[in-house]
């Protein structure tokens, strides 16, 4: 008989989940092609060994060992539904400079399809460039986080070809994934254009770090905020307030006609939101101290889409998700979970070692 595992809760156990189910969806993530519309992100990364403290100023001088660049934004979000076995098609817009030239590059290299990353003169590819030192022999820590930013929208041209680079993917995709971090790729426009595509109960789902509820109307099916933008959403301040999420969660299911919203909640672990159904209130995988959250966000929306396309229901998908974001948390900088350390950690799971997992969700069923 395959384990289950069976939470309690502080109002009602959460409906048991089959880890052997989980299991089975995360085997199925290699068979699936996911479009990944979104703001291609480079990550950069400077490491020094800290010398000395400069004469012209109370700041440390580093000796510059090594620069690392990896996918970040949506770039890591692509990156990550690689990682995870699926087959990726990019459509995104980049700046005809080092960064987007390093993007398309490391595509290249990983064998992925990059017809669909546009190049776009005189635009600058979102770059993040973070300063990390240390003394020799101990781990480096960041001191300084210098962003680059487009200072023009794209222009229409790039626009149009956007669209049709997501006509033409969407049509051999099991889903479509939308990142959205504010630099002008994604857009309810867009986000519309591929329902369109792709009507019935195809998968569209969307991490939106500023605009959520922009794409209210846009048939988006699933979204993956993290707390704080729910509360900047709604203007409020959620902490240990149960009910006030619930209410937040409600409201912006409601206003989005949502099959399912999962919000990350940090060292709360997630909360995910059903029509017709409680909130399942699902605790942290793992260690409850994080290494680094660095694009966590990126690692969720993957396998919470995978799994959806997999055919999970929702509860079934935000523990895939949960675990896989446990996993990643544990690793330094911008970062990835392979299927391969996701059903490791599932099956790790079947046969007894779950140490922080069986206390997994509870349901709460206030109604406010």
């Amino acid at each position: 008989m395959a384990r289950k595992r069976v939470v309690k809760g502080s109002a009602s156990a959460a409906p048991a989940v089959d880890l052997a189910a989980l299991a089975d969806y995360v085997s199925q993530f290699s068979s699936k092609t996911i479009v990944v519309l979104g703001d291609f992100v480079a990550d950069e990364f400077q490491y020094g060994e800290i010398t000395r403290v400069s004469r012209e100023a109370p700041v440390l001088i580093l000796r510059h060992t090594q620069t690392k660049l990896v996918p970040g934004g949506g770039a890591n979000a692509a990156n990550n539904f690689a990682a995870l076995g699926a087959r990726v098609l990019p459509v995104t817009a980049v700046g005809e400079d080092a960064a987007g030239d390093a993007l398309r590059k490391y595509f290249v290299a990983c064998g992925g399809d990059v017809s669909g990353i546009l190049r776009e003169k005189g635009w600058s590819t979102p770059t993040k460039t973070r300063y990390l030192a240390g003394w020799a022999h101990t781990s480096a820590q960041q001191v300084l986080r210098v962003d680059r930013e487009p200072t023009t929208p794209l222009s229409e041209a790039t626009r149009v070809k956007l669209r049709k680079a997501l006509t033409a993917k969407l049509r051999k995709a099991d889903a479509l994934a939308i990142s959205d971090y504010g630099f002008g790729v994604a857009s309810p426009e867009l986000a519309r254009h591929g329902r369109g595509v792709r009507q019935n109960r195809f998968t569209i789902t969307l991490d939106a770090r500023y605009q959520l509820h922009a794409y209210a109307k846009a048939g988006i099916t699933s979204a993956t905020p993290n707390e704080a933008e729910v509360e900047a959403l709604h203007h409020v301040s959620i902490g240990n307030d149960v009910r006030e999420l619930q209410r937040c969660g409600e409201a912006t299911m409601e206003l989005m006609k949502l099959r399912s919203l999962l919000v990350t909640r940090g060292r709360d672990g997630m909360a995910l939101f059903s029509p017709g159904a409680a909130v399942a209130h699902i605790g942290i995988h793992g260690a409850p101290q994080a290494v680094d959250v660095t694009g966590a966000g990126d690692t969720v929306l993957a396998a919470y889409t995978l799994a959806l396309a997999a055919g999970a229901a929702a509860l079934e998908a935000a523990h895939i998700a949960n675990i896989a974001g446990g996993l990643v948390v544990m690793k330094r900088g911008t970062a990835t979970v392979t299927q391969r350390e996701l059903l490791e950690a599932i099956r790790r799971e079947i046969v007894g070692d779950e140490p922080q997992v069986e206390k997994v969700a509870n349901v709460t069923k206030e109604r406010g």
